[in-house]
């Protein structure tokens, strides 16, 4: 909570730093804490009448409502905080045509949206990792130029669009598209507070401010007006807040160690320095400031895949800013007293001051002794090999390689976790025919943004119009109604919305083989990194995942349908193997996964990915059972997608069968990657090149 309050004060004293994003479990105040930040930002100055906020000591030459004359009437005003809903059109967030003034008076007016009303504010997206990929490319756009453009229905505007972005968000439900991630400066974590005083303290302040809103606010008043007084100081000071060459070097020295892309991280680290600097009231950065700024900038901008884990190597920043001599040294603890002898360095305990083994930032001698590498990087210690599954255990009679036709236990015993191999980039699979899901990157789907394809009659509430369209539908009519100004007359029968196709996101559900027969052959480790690899597909095409898993006995829904692909990985690293294969069972549950999921959410539909070798054992009929089963699902429609895993020499191809009977496609491992269809391509296209010729 701590460092959350710290990220919103110190955008607060600088702007420029590019805002925050809070991640954090649900009910920790997330919201309530940036709410609160609107009453602590400093009032502006805007142009009196301006719609869009210009600061009238320097306004803007382009503001549709302008140009304003020097010497305007102007107001003082709170800095605006604006909202933006998950669900929002972006008609709405970047403005549109009053078409009520256009049809109505046959003018062409422009209606503000949500950026122009942000503008010199905060712009505040709760859920933002939910935001739909059409607001996300305009925020994208207005955050990278400091303008919002609007070109539509025959209108072209510009204007001003600087606010500060603070976005909050839960890690459970989905990540952020990385350009978005890079966008804030700043990240924090939060979690509640694990101590009871705290959780006490916290329950007896909510409780009194819903007993008496208005005593609790005066109670609080005059230490809000005292953070106010203090930030406003802290912002006079910041102008005169020196950022040395050391600490420049400093924070390049902490980027590039930390292999960050792009220079965004050193501009926005260094002004979060000058901030921290301004915020103690003084005037000279310190080390101490530069590592708090790394702590703030940094962990999001590590990340080089969804299922890394944000955040920051303290250990390695210390490392790192401990080969610089800060610029007031704090004194050195008292050495130990030593005995005397002929080796003796002094005081200092080594040459060029270093540590009493000559070890240090510029020394040589031993490596440290603090769990850390010559290199500064924690030291790794090697994993113990776990032994190979090539037999049953001891005094089990079914083990992670039993015999396909071992009888059945009520317990099956697990071989240990296998580490998955490297993703890679796969195929593109998609639900065939056009859907109407939410917006996303894999099927097409008719959505409420993409390209227009046509117009049709509005079915209840008009959303996007088509206004060609509409002016066609209501121009034969015009002199029958009686039209004598410049305005269209149009009745309701003319209007026209738009039919626009673009992408939508699915719900891909895995069906993972995690009996004996996988874990045998040793091919656990490629069958997680090809599900893994689907995984990092699923997110880059924004949909939601799930994940069944059957093995000994039956199945389990090892991970229920969410938007939160991270999970998914976790889920799967920790996935035990070894028993049986129930893989009737296996689609059953996936059958009842996918019934459940289509009455919480119709219009998403679902691609089923079944990883297995085809092979079925337990019970009678194991494979006319788990044909029927297939069969159940093929007849209601679900796509579906075999990953074949049977590998050797001698092929059973019941991967095959089962593909048949779910009237999907069958893939190999091989066949999964990109790369190898384009070199199927390659060779396919080179085969009759030299045939023609």
């Amino acid at each position: 909570m701590d460092d959350m309050r710290l990220g919103l004060l110190l955008n607060a004293i600088s702007p420029s730093i590019g805002g925050v994003l809070v991640r954090g479990e649900k009910g920790t105040a997330k919201t309530t804490t940036v709410r609160a930040l609107s009453t602590l930002l400093p009032w502006i100055d805007a142009v009196a009448g301006c719609r869009f906020s210009c600061d009238p000591a320097s306004p803007d030459a382009r503001c549709p409502d302008g140009p304003h004359e020097d010497g305007a009437a102007h107001a003082a005003r709170a800095a605006r905080m604006v909202e933006l809903p998950v669900g929002a059109s972006e008609d709405r967030l970047v403005g549109a045509l009053d078409i009520e003034r256009a049809l109505g008076e046959g003018v062409k007016a422009f209606e503000p949206g949500l950026l122009a009303a942000a503008h010199r504010g905060v712009l505040y997206v709760d859920e933002v990792n939910l935001l739909g990929d059409h607001l996300v490319d305009a925020l994208l756009d207005a955050a990278a130029t400091g303008a919002a453009y609007v070109e539509r229905e025959g209108v072209s505007v510009r204007h001003a669009s600087r606010f500060l972005l603070v976005g909050t968000m839960n890690p459970e439900e989905g990540e952020l598209r990385p350009q978005l991630l890079d966008r804030f400066g700043l990240t924090v974590e939060v979690a509640a507070s694990r101590e009871p005083d705290e959780r006490v303290e916290v329950v007896r302040r909510r409780l009194a401010y819903d007993e008496d809103p208005a005593a609790f606010a005066a109670k609080w008043a005059a230490e809000e007006e005292t953070l106010r007084e203090r930030i406003a100081a802290a912002r006079a000071l910041l102008p005169s807040v020196r950022l040395g060459d050391g600490a420049l070097r400093r924070i390049a020295a902490v980027c590039a160690g930390f292999e960050v892309d792009g220079m965004r991280a050193d501009i926005v680290t260094a002004r979060t320095a000058t901030a921290l600097a301004a915020w103690a009231g003084r005037t000279d950065v310190t080390t101490a400031d530069v590592r708090q700024a790394a702590l703030l900038s940094l962990p999001h901008r590590r990340r080089r895949n969804p299922f890394d884990a944000p955040g920051l190597d303290e250990d390695k920043l210390d490392e790192i800013l401990g080969r610089f001599e800060d610029d007031e040294p704090e004194p050195e603890p008292e050495p130990e007293p030593e005995p005397e002898g002929p080796d003796d360095d002094g005081p200092d305990g080594g040459p060029e001051g270093g540590g009493p083994d000559g070890s240090g930032p510029d020394g040589g001698g031993q490596p440290p002794q603090d769990g850390t590498g010559s290199d500064g990087t924690p030291d790794v210690p090697q994993q113990r090999q776990e032994p190979e599954s090539t037999g049953p255990e001891p005094a089990s009679p079914e083990g992670p390689d039993a015999p396909e036709g071992a009888p059945a236990r009520g317990e099956t015993p697990e071989a240990p976790a296998v580490a998955a191999a490297d993703p890679f980039r796969t195929r593109k699979f998609d639900v065939p025919g056009l859907g109407e899901g939410a917006d996303g990157r894999r099927s097409r789907a008719r959505t409420a943004h993409g390209r227009t394809t046509g117009s049709r009659r509005p079915r209840g509430t008009l959303s996007k119009l088509h206004l060609a369209a509409t002016v066609q539908a209501a121009a034969p009519h015009q002199r029958a109604r009686g039209r004598s100004g410049a305005g269209l007359v149009v009745r309701r029968d003319d209007l026209r919305e738009a039919v626009r196709e673009g992408r939508e996101g699915n719900l891909v559900l895995f069906v993972v083989d995690a009996s004996g027969s996988m874990a045998a052959r040793k091919r656990m480790g490629a069958v997680k990194g090809a599900v893994l690899s689907l995984l990092l597909d699923a997110y880059q095409r924004r949909d939601k995942i799930g994940m069944v898993t059957f093995r000994g006995a039956g199945a389990d829904v090892a991970l229920p349908p969410t938007s939160s692909v991270d999970t998914g990985a976790a889920r799967l690293e920790k996935l035990p193997t070894g028993g049986r294969t129930p893989l009737a069972a296996g689609l059953l549950q996936a059958h009842e996964v996918l019934r459940v999921e289509r009455l919480r959410d119709p219009s998403r539909r679902p691609l089923l990915v079944v990883v297995t070798d085809g092979r079925a054992t337990g019970g009678p009929e194991p494979l006319a059972r788990a044909a029927r089963a297939a069969r159940l699902l093929a007849g209601e429609g679900t796509a579906s997608v075999v990953v074949d895993c049977e590998q050797g020499p001698v092929r059973l191809g019941l991967a095959a069968e089962l593909g048949r009977e779910l009237r999907g496609p069958v893939v190999t491992l091989d066949e999964l990657r990109a790369d190898s269809v384009s070199a199927l391509v390659r060779t396919v296209r080179t085969a009759h090149t030299r045939k023609a010729a």
